[in-house]
């Protein structure tokens, strides 16, 4: 155990490596590279942002797609009905993101369990069918974006290639730290919680009911902007792709589950896998969907926690520090009256 705790400063300093590689991507990998790397981003993104959910917040999403269709028309319309430049409508894409998630969480958040997975998917699968109906969007066979969208990211094609990767590489690093930080925060000790129990964590004091809040409103925007970047890469719209629950929902939950739900390395164990199973089973797709179906029956048998839950029976460490673990000469110094308590008596870790 102790050589392997040893070993940790090495891998934390080659996953720096990989990161220093990636933002060099442009002068490393030609266009395929690139377009490949930002698809990894786009869906490590939803990855993260479908694990703050379910592996924290307890809401298993299964209409995820929803707001990725959302975040793809609305940069459509900003950049061809509005003719506003693409920069400006993926932050927008990410605001109209977050304000249809305000009505979706009232009515989803009245159900619980499976009724609210399936509630979500209900939402989402309503946005796809109104996208359809909308005038100047294509309706249902979808539109194209414009040539001067395209150049508006630049003059040549390797320059537009790389503005996209960029925009993909920031939204992935924005995504990572945003939820990093969300754990590390008092709020994220109540998330913790949930995580592990979420009836002791209410006993405790968490407020699960704003936990959950938070996390819906903050996975909304994200998700948005996720939508604009796949449609500025695809320069396409139409409600089956922008929309499409298997690629931004079913594998979505498939990278999750397998890497390790309830863990910041899991979606990106899980996303890495993913991507290589996809490449070396291109040539059977018939039976690539057999294939990760008993794959992750398999892992979720062996270690319910995904690959690295069982990673994590051997590696004994941490590779990203996220609990924040007080030392237990500070915690017995704290005298039990010493908890602050809220107004009904119970004591409250984020009153």
């Amino acid at each position: 155990m102790g050589q392997l705790t040893r070993i940790a400063p090495y891998v934390r300093a080659a996953l720096a490596a990989g990161v220093v590689v990636l933002i060099a991507g442009p002068w490393l990998f030609d266009n395929v590279g690139l377009t490949l790397l930002t698809e990894f981003f786009c869906l490590l993104v939803l990855a993260l942002m479908w694990n703050l959910l379910a592996g924290y917040a307890d809401i298993v999403s299964l209409g995820q797609h929803g707001f990725v269709g959302v975040g793809a028309y609305a940069l459509y319309a900003f950049t061809v009905l509005a003719k506003l430049d693409p920069y400006t409508s993926i932050i927008l894409s990410g605001l109209i993101a977050l304000l249809i998630a305000v009505p979706a969480m009232a009515l989803v958040f009245r159900l619980r369990t499976v009724y609210l997975a399936v509630g979500t998917w209900v939402i989402a699968e309503v946005l796809m069918l109104l996208s359809g109906k909308l005038p100047g969007l294509g309706q249902g066979s979808g539109a194209s974006l414009p040539v001067f969208v395209a150049r508006s990211l630049g003059a040549d094609a390797t320059t537009r290639f790389a503005t996209i990767y960029w925009l993909a590489l920031s939204l992935a690093v924005a995504a990572f730290a945003t939820t990093f930080v969300l754990l590390r925060s008092r709020i994220g000790l109540g998330l913790t919680a949930m995580r592990d129990n979420e009836e002791a964590a209410g006993a405790m004091g968490v407020n699960l009911k704003r936990a959950r809040i938070l996390c819906f409103l903050l996975t909304a925007p994200f998700l948005g902007l996720t939508g604009a970047i796949i449609t500025l890469q695809k320069l396409r719209i139409s409600p089956q792709a922008s929309f499409s629950v298997n690629e931004w929902t079913v594998f979505v939950i498939f990278n999750v589950v397998i890497g390790g739900i309830g863990s910041l390395e899991g979606p990106i164990i899980g996303t890495l896998l993913f991507f290589v199973l996809r490449e070396y089973l291109a040539d059977v797709a018939t039976w690539r969907l057999i294939i990760l179906g008993l794959l992750s029956i398999g892992i979720m048998l062996i270690e319910p926690r995904g690959l690295w839950g069982l990673f994590r029976r051997y590696l004994k460490f941490d590779l990203i520090f996220v609990s924040r673990h007080a030392s237990r000469e500070f915690t017995a110094r704290i005298p039990l009256e010493a908890t602050p308590k809220c107004s009904s008596g119970a004591r409250h870790i984020d009153c």
